[in-house]
C-alpha cells in the first residue's frame, strides 16, 4: 500500500545517507523503524498503579463531612504557625 508521510528535511537526509552506507532503501529503514516500535508497544506493559495503603480505618467520624481546608488544618494543626 502507498501512503504519503511527511518527514523534516534534515531526518530525510540522515536517513537516505544511512541507506546509502547499508546498500540499502528509505523505505526499507521505515519499515523497520516501524515494525520495532509497533513491536517494543505491543509488548510494553501498561502502567499500572501501586497498591498503597496506611494502617488505620480512615477518616475520622468528625471530618468525614468537612471541606478540605478544614481537613488540612486539622493535619498540620500543633505543626508550626
Amino acid at each position: 500500500m502507498k501512503t504519503t508521510v511527511e518527514i523534516p528535511s534534515l531526518l530525510l537526509e540522515q536517513a537516505k545517507r544511512l541507506a546509502s552506507k547499508e546498500h540499502t532503501t528509505v523505505k526499507a529503514l521505515v519499515e523497520e523503524g516501524l515494525r520495532r516500535v509497533v513491536a517494543e508497544r505491543k509488548s510494553a506493559k501498561p502502567f499500572r498503579l501501586r497498591k498503597v495503603s496506611f494502617k488505620g480505618s480512615g477518616l475520622l467520624p468528625e471530618l468525614a463531612d468537612s471541606s478540605w481546608p478544614r481537613i488540612r488544618d486539622t493535619i498540620y494543626e500543633g505543626r508550626g504557625t
